[in-house]
């Protein structure tokens, strides 16, 4: 069966067939890291943090993790706390050093509250102190070095 719908002005009418629209295959999408944890949204960066949380998290104490994820194109990752607790938020204009991190990679950092609300907190002066071994690393300028 057919339909013609109505149209304005002098376009030909379009012919629709009912009943034999299939939908679209959906592809079953590779598991992302990122995936299960909730990104900011404005993303925090140093820039648009304040003097005075960027003062407070200087002097607060350092904690140590691993790096559970971070894509260098996205610019944010996530560090599991070695004490346990939820996952905290990294962006790449907080992490120091030469190697941009790479799952497994073992740091330290201090934290940050992040606005509007403060309820939710985000890893600052994030350090590699350890590389994760059998690793391939690649420094900012995009020297690649396996570990």
């Amino acid at each position: 069966c057919h339909l013609s719908l109505p149209h304005r002005h002098s376009r030909p009418p379009i012919r629709l067939q009912l009943g034999c629209w299939t939908p679209p295959q959906t592809h079953e999408r590779s598991p992302s890291p990122l995936r299960g944890n909730v990104v900011p949204s404005p993303l925090p960066t140093r820039r648009t943090r304040t003097f005075s949380a960027t003062v407070r998290a200087s002097q607060g104490p350092v904690y140590k993790g691993v790096c559970k994820c971070f894509c260098r194109s996205k610019g944010h990752g996530f560090i599991t706390p070695a004490d346990g607790g939820p996952d905290i938020f990294l962006h790449i204009s907080d992490v120091e050093g030469e190697y941009v991190p790479v799952e497994g990679d073992e740091v330290t950092f201090k934290m940050c509250s992040i606005p509007p609300k403060n309820e939710k907190l985000q890893a600052v002066e994030v350090v590699i102190t350890h590389l994760a071994p059998g690793t391939k690393h690649e420094t900012w300028s995009g020297h690649v070095v396996s570990s």
